[in-house]
């Protein structure tokens, strides 16, 4: 078993709904690509997959479709995430003649139900792994922003994603009290848009929506307005326009789902234990997560709460980071479903 495992390449994967990260055992991060896949319909054939597939995004001939595969942090279309997969494991390992199949470890939303675990991890084995691990979202996070969740004392980790949100309190490896949301950062791509549609009529894609959010968006007042000129389609006449964006507007169309965010975590530490929420109070709250970035969350959540909050080093990373170190007590997970969804139904009942 030492000789075979000595060959095997274990991975860590953040199975994200905008981008996977995976890390290799001994190597670090090896992937980090858009979760794209672009297929010709007429041939069923994968043209592109990452980044050049994201490229293609509402920009391909009849008979290309580019598509996102994942949906809200779970498999929306199974063939497509296999093969997406495929394509990324075979970048990731290498494998030679004599290296076994991959063991590995997927990260999960908080909120995923039992269907939705086994679809990851059949998802996972037809595209080549050899078994497949779960691990909650948050705690990977956790665990790559380089929390020492180890002991009794609870740390607070706020995972804002592209598909979810995940909340979650961590103490003694494991999550206390959780939460998922479904609001993150491709819904406030599709707020931007929709407001920019009604607002201006001017019709804009996904991409330029993120830009508009990377440039200029914000979920908390801020001294100086920004602006930024932005490209799309005049709903009525059809011809190209410009329209003129502020950071103001911008923070008018997110304070509402950013409050939402704010709100679920003082739920998450309404269900702790007051002794979880006093740890909470004296360690902080980590935000990790893409959107985590977002201008004013950290002082939002402050404000909120009443409690410090620290933005992780690398937010994009810290899940696909929580995968890889838990590849180092693999011979000690459980293999297959782990039942969230079941815990957290007998937790509260109990």
């Amino acid at each position: 078993m030492s000789l075979f495992s000595m060959f095997s390449n274990d991975l860590g994967v953040d199975l994200g709904t905008c981008n996977v990260l995976i890390y290799a055992d001994g190597k670090g991060l090896v992937v980090r690509e858009p979760s794209v896949v672009a297929v010709d319909k007429n041939t069923g054939k994968i043209l592109q997959v990452g980044a050049a597939a994201r490229n293609m995004l509402g920009r391909t001939p009849g008979n290309v479709v580019a598509m996102h595969p994942l949906k809200d942090g779970i498999v929306s279309d199974h063939e497509m995430t296999v093969r997406m997969l495929q394509e990324m494991f075979k970048t990731a390992t290498k494998a030679g003649l004599f290296t076994p199949k991959p063991r590995v470890v997927v990260s999960v939303p908080s909120g995923v139900s039992e269907v939705e675990e086994r679809s990851v991890i059949n998802a996972a084995i037809e595209a080549g792994a050899r078994r497949v691990f779960l691990i909650e979202e948050p705690l990977a996070a956790g665990l790559g922003a380089g929390l020492d969740i180890r002991g009794a004392s609870g740390h607070l980790v706020v995972d804002i994603g592209g598909g979810t949100t995940d909340i979650a309190i961590l103490s003694m490896n494991g999550v206390a009290v959780s939460s998922s949301l479904k609001i993150a950062g491709n819904y406030f791509d599709e707020m931007i848009a929709r407001y920019v549609r009604r607002q201006h009529g001017v019709v804009i894609g996904q991409v330029t929506a993120e830009s508009v959010k990377i440039q200029i968006g914000q979920v908390y007042p801020r001294d100086e307005e920004r602006s930024m000129n932005v490209k799309g389609r005049d709903y009525k006449t059809g011809m190209p326009k410009v329209v003129t964006l502020t950071s103001n507007e911008i923070y008018e169309v997110l304070r509402r789902p950013a409050r939402q965010i704010a709100d679920e975590v003082l739920a998450v530490m309404e269900q702790a234990s007051p002794e979880l929420v006093s740890d909470v109070s004296e360690n902080g709250i980590t935000i990790t997560g893409g959107c985590g970035q977002l201008w004013g969350m950290d002082l939002l959540l402050m404000e909120r709460t009443g409690i410090a909050c620290i933005l992780a080093d690398d937010p994009d990373s810290c899940t696909a980071y929580g995968a890889g170190k838990s590849l180092a007590w693999i011979n000690n997970m459980q293999e297959g479903p782990i039942n969230i969804a079941r815990k957290r139904a007998m937790r509260s009942q109990g």
